[in-house]
């Protein structure tokens, strides 16, 4: 595995323990459709959300939110309704949140930012 799989890997288990000790129920991780893979899939009350981890080890290409592009928001929304589709059970609102981790060597934990509601449900 190359440094920037691990990273991203590495980000992912911290997103998942943040949302975990906030009260998520984890329902997924790495779930692979044909719109991309979702990286965590989880449910915070009645509500489903679709989490996108980005991860970065410094900011010198800029903060890892702003990898977020346009291509990469219609992917993200055609693969959580690829996926809902596929899961009649899951009825209810959800929504598509984004999770920042920012790791350098002067941090003794990393720095995670909870972007909520980036895309929902367009009703």
């Amino acid at each position: 595995m190359n440094n920037r799989k691990r990273l991203g890997s590495w980000g992912e288990e911290q997103a998942a323990g943040y949302l975990a000790d906030r009260g998520y129920q984890l329902m997924g991780q790495n779930v692979r459709t044909p719109h991309g893979e979702i990286d965590i899939i989880c449910f915070n009350g009645d509500r489903t959300v679709f989490v996108e981890v980005k991860t970065r080890s410094s900011t010198r290409f800029g903060y890892p939110e702003e990898s977020i592009t346009g291509q990469k928001k219609a992917h993200m929304l055609a693969a959580a309704q690829f996926y809902l589709q596929q899961h009649p059970e899951m009825i209810g609102d959800w929504q598509i949140d984004v999770l920042a981790v920012e790791r350098t060597s002067q941090q003794a934990y990393p720095k995670i930012t909870h972007f909520e509601n980036v895309l929902s449900d367009p009703v």
